[in-house]
């Protein structure tokens, strides 16, 4: 893509967005004693700006561990996992007031939501989730949504929450992702070793980055560094919704890219979106265990859409149920994507490599000619 096409587009994207998910790091709130509440002020004062004019404004903010480890210094060991979780529960009392406090100073209301995983996989409390959303949105209240930190271990050891705004992406329909950080962007080289190279303008195509060797090996998924921020805005663009990777430290930085500033690192949607219900199926649902396909089973998915069917299948993994969350890979363990299987990983094992028309023959019935209906399939999912 051409710079005039995707800069068209940032600046389309940026005037017409009504819904918007703002994902806060805890290195943009992290202060010397907790939380800088400066950076709060100013957070609150560009999102009250935003939401007069008119946009729907989601928050998901880190920052609760920082909040509440100066009660607890004395003891506070950061390596401790059960240290962090009681920071977390002393701090998210203390985060949610400091953003009530400066919404109030713009007349706005902050309302806190704590998400346990298991809300997002449950189908039934997902759509719930969605209608209390729409509900505080008509009420002009600011959703402050944070991972339940007190509870849930992954999110203190894998730094969940930009996986989280990714998935409120889907949940509340959103058209862009603001994603504020620490840094300016995205580098192409180490600010290390390069401290004067710019941040990347635009990626057009982050399906097609390799994000393992743009960050390194040693960046670990989740750790809240870029990894995980590029993998938020691969998922986001499967939506057709943009990301914007901002430094959040900068005074006005949200509100200087609204009336057009070209700062931060601007990520392409894809062209073509998959539905809500198949983000959801791809990326709230846990995996229960693997599928491994031959070769030609994946050019049938991927080149000509099919479903995929037993004689496919190469090797099975893991101990699942009818109707579970799956991956899809090849033997060497790319990944294909992800589907609902149509069968117990029991009963695969025992029709694999074979034609459907013999299902019937091995299991007594063949309830399903297919494994994984292309309907309840994603492929290219960035699992």
């Amino acid at each position: 893509m051409d710079e005039t096409n995707w800069r068209e587009h940032r600046r389309r994207v940026m005037a017409e967005a009504r819904r918007v998910v703002v994902k806060v790091g805890s290195a943009v709130l992290a202060g010397p004693g907790g939380v800088d509440q400066q950076v709060v002020a100013d957070l609150a004062r560009q999102v009250a700006g935003l939401a007069a004019e008119g946009r729907e404004i989601l928050m998901v903010s880190s920052g609760a561990v920082a909040a509440g480890r100066g009660v607890i210094a004395s003891h506070y060991n950061p390596a401790s996992v059960p240290h962090r979780q009681a920071a977390s529960a002393i701090g998210q009392s203390r985060l949610i007031h400091a953003y009530d406090q400066e919404f109030a100073r713009h007349g706005k209301a902050a309302a806190q939501v704590l998400l346990p995983r298991d809300d997002l996989e449950c189908r039934e409390r997902y759509l719930n989730l969605r209608n209390t959303l729409r509900t505080l949105f008509d009420f002009g209240v600011i959703p402050v949504i944070n991972e339940n930190d007190s509870v849930a271990v992954q999110e203190l050891v894998y730094g969940d929450n930009d996986c989280l705004a990714g998935l409120l992406v889907g949940v509340i329909g959103a058209e862009l992702l603001i994603n504020l950080t620490s840094a300016r962007g995205v580098f192409a080289q180490n600010p290390d070793e390069a401290p004067d190279a710019p941040p990347m303008a635009c990626i057009p195509d982050i399906g097609a980055l390799d994000i393992d060797s743009l960050c390194g090996k040693k960046t670990m998924l989740g750790t809240g560094g870029m990894h995980s921020k590029l993998l938020s805005a691969k998922r986001v663009a499967q939506l057709s919704a943009s990301t914007l990777i901002l430094c959040g430290r900068e005074p006005g930085a949200m509100v200087r890219a609204f009336a057009g500033e070209e700062i931060g690192t601007w990520v392409m949607p894809e062209k073509k979106a998959i539905s809500r219900r198949k983000y959801w199926l791809a990326y709230n649902l846990e995996p229960k265990g693997d599928i491994v396909i031959d070769a030609g089973a994946a050019r049938a998915l991927r080149e000509r859409g099919k479903s995929l069917l037993p004689a496919g299948i190469v090797d099975v993994a893991g101990d699942f149920e009818m109707g579970a969350p799956v991956r899809i890979l090849l033997a060497g363990g790319e990944a294909v994507g992800v589907g609902l299987t149509n069968y117990a990983a029991a009963d695969l094992k025992k029709i694999m490599g074979l034609r459907s028309t013999r299902i019937a023959q091995v299991l007594g019935q063949a309830s399903y000619p297919e494994a994984v209906h292309r309907d309840n399939m994603v492929l290219g999912a960035a699992v």
